[in-house]
């Protein structure tokens, strides 16, 4: 089954973040992706920009209605990246995510839904 690692962390960690801090991160996301790899998890993903980069488009009744700067909630942890695994259960997504180097926030484990 494939699951979703979604990152949420406080985007002023990385605003303020020395360029060692992004080293050591990159570094961490890297062999998190290798051993990934090396379990067959079909590893994939990304980092994503920053919120005020973000568009949000908001739909009323099937419409789309407004388009707005920024995501929708105001929340302390933003959607950073995320991970993509194929694994074989839960138990083991969230083995993987408990690996991911996250430094001031959460992970959401989330299995995707598979269509045939």
């Amino acid at each position: 089954m494939r699951y979703a690692l979604l990152i949420y962390e406080d985007e002023k960690y990385y605003e303020e973040a020395t360029p060692e801090d992004w080293e050591k991160a990159m570094v961490a996301h890297n062999a998190f992706s290798a051993e990934a790899a090396e379990r067959d998890m079909n590893a994939g993903g990304d980092a994503l920009q920053p919120t005020v980069a973000a568009k949000t488009v908001r739909f009323v009744d099937g419409q789309p209605n407004l388009v707005t700067d920024g995501p929708y909630a105001e929340t302390k942890e933003q959607l950073g990246g995320f991970y993509i695994l194929s694994c074989k259960d839960a138990d083991e997504a969230i083995e993987m995510a408990r690996k991911l180097p996250v430094f001031t926030g959460s992970v959401e484990v989330r299995p995707i839904m598979e269509f045939d």
